[in-house]
């Protein structure tokens, strides 16, 4: 009975480690991944073209919302919209 238990935490410990995920350790903390400067890096970089990705979503969706306001829009609007900015730029 022990060898079977001893034998499934061995195989659980190997499914772990060949599918990346950090393994635990007696009391349950993480032994890996230990924190270093270049995981703190790669943090760091993640986070900011996290943000980066954030801010080109803002305009993907404020460009698409113009889009979908031209194509639900009557055209007669549209037209005098168009009429009225070429008269703005002349």
């Amino acid at each position: 009975m022990a060898s079977l238990g001893i034998g499934g935490w061995v195989l659980t410990t190997w499914l772990r480690i060949k599918n990346g995920y950090p393994l635990d350790g007696a009391w349950g903390q993480a032994v890996y991944p230990k924190k270093n400067d270049e995981a703190m890096e790669r943090i760091k970089l993640l986070s900011q073209e996290n943000a980066q990705l954030r801010a080109e979503l803002g305009s993907v969706k404020d460009r698409l919302a113009n889009v979908e306001r031209i194509v639900t829009d009557d055209s007669h609007r549209l037209s005098q919209e168009i009429d009225a900015l070429r008269l703005t730029k002349n």
